[in-house]
């Protein structure tokens, strides 16, 4: 019979993930479902391009698997059973139970409001396309001289403002971070961003954390209160709650706690890849939510997979990181290059070049998603023997 591999989630680390496997398997012993809500790839770090209003290359996922041996299942995941080995999925026929041998856990994220009162009610997200769209809509209703007031002051937040911005010059776009701009950037860094910043107009509320969200403001813990048209909410992610509900040992924040070969402490028939697991790098420290952070785990979690079935080596790459790519429009960008665990050190590329590097980068992790298996060997192996059933501890 064949191993029945089942895939939650069709962003980076689940599409990269399910179509390494394929490479890996052979189709007559291994039977991999990919499971997705939509039927298109989200590139989800162009999230603040979409709500500016540019239009995305489609990417089919039906596409992009075509001829793999990954069989797409579009519905919405609604519940794991990890100690019957199940995945509970709806769509418009109803629900559908899928029995899993191996699950991959790629459910990822989505924004987190902090708890902040009126953020759901008043503000937007650009952690999902949905939520893109939504603030492209409004955006593209608003008058000139309106506020607009992006919080949040790391890569999402600055991409966001930046982009905004220059879209359209005729806002009046601030951005409200708790920290000092850019203050974890080297020197060069910070002078580059705030270059840019005073370039394309945009105010900026350093140190200020925001208290709550209206309709036309936002409140601050200094007792200030802000005009905005538009909130744009980027303070982070949090992980889907549906892991938090199972057996699995999660972290307080709901992420699954892996080895260093993405598999569960808890049961080893499930492992989780992305912003889903809790990954230690570096230093011991946890990997950041990121596609940098996410693409190396998939690797990692479909290469350990493989290797258990199949009775080969067990891989042991290190995950570290190299740089972070900031997108400041379509004409600007600033690269930080960074130690291994992710501090900042004193060379960064700034300017034009930067933003093609990050342009480059961006169609580079589509393209892998597209491409999960260049240079890898054609040769599928075997599968002879499988991992042990869920609820037993992990070797």
């Amino acid at each position: 019979m064949q191993h029945r591999i089942v895939v939650l989630g069709a962003g980076y680390t689940g599409a990269v993930a399910a179509g390494r496997l394929a490479k890996r398997l052979r189709r007559e012993d291994a039977a991999i479902t990919l499971v997705n809500a939509e039927p298109d790839f989200v590139e989800r770090v162009r999230m603040h391009q979409l709500a500016t209003g540019q239009d995305l290359r489609p990417r089919p996922l039906d596409g992009m698997f075509a001829g793999s041996g990954v069989q797409l299942r579009l519905g919405q995941v609604t519940g794991v059973d990890v100690d019957r080995g199940a995945v509970a999925v709806i769509d418009a026929n109803g629900t559908e139970e899928l029995e899993y041998d191996t699950l991959v856990y790629a459910l990822g994220s989505g924004w987190n409001s902090q708890g902040v009162p009126g953020t759901t009610e008043h503000a937007h997200e650009i952690a999902s396309r949905p939520g893109a769209l939504r603030l492209r809509d409004r955006l593209a209703g608003l008058d000139a001289g309106q506020p607009v007031v992006v919080v949040g002051g790391g890569l999402t937040g600055l991409e966001a403002a930046t982009e905004i911005a220059e879209a359209r010059p005729d806002l009046d776009v601030a951005l409200a971070a708790r920290g000092g701009l850019g203050d974890w950037l080297s020197p060069k860094g910070r002078r580059h961003l705030r270059r840019v910043f005073g370039k394309l107009g945009i105010t900026v509320h350093e140190h200020t954390a925001v208290t709550a969200v209206e309709a036309d403001r936002v409140s601050t813990a200094d007792g200030r209160t802000v005009p905005a048209a538009v909130t744009v909410w980027t303070t982070g992610f949090a992980v889907h709650s549906i892991a938090k509900a199972t057996t699995l040992k999660v972290t307080d924040t709901g992420q699954i706690v892996v080895d260093g070969t993405m598999r569960s402490l808890s049961h080893p028939d499930v492992y989780a890849i992305g912003d889903a697991a809790m990954v230690r790098g570096p230093g011991d420290k946890p990997l950041r939510m990121s596609c940098a952070s996410g693409t190396p785990t998939a690797w990692q979690g479909a290469d350990a997979i493989a290797a258990r079935l199949t009775g080969g080596r067990l891989p042991n790459a290190p995950l570290r990181y190299f740089n972070q790519c900031i997108s400041l429009g379509r004409k600007e960008g600033l690269i930080q290059y960074v130690t291994a665990d992710d501090r900042a050190v004193g060379a960064a590329l700034t300017g034009r070049l930067a933003a093609v590097y990050k342009e480059l980068v961006c169609k580079g992790a589509a393209w892998g998603v597209a491409n999960p298996t260049l240079g890898m060997p054609t040769r599928r192996r075997r599968v002879v023997r499988e991992p042990a059933r869920a609820g037993a501890t992990a070797a």
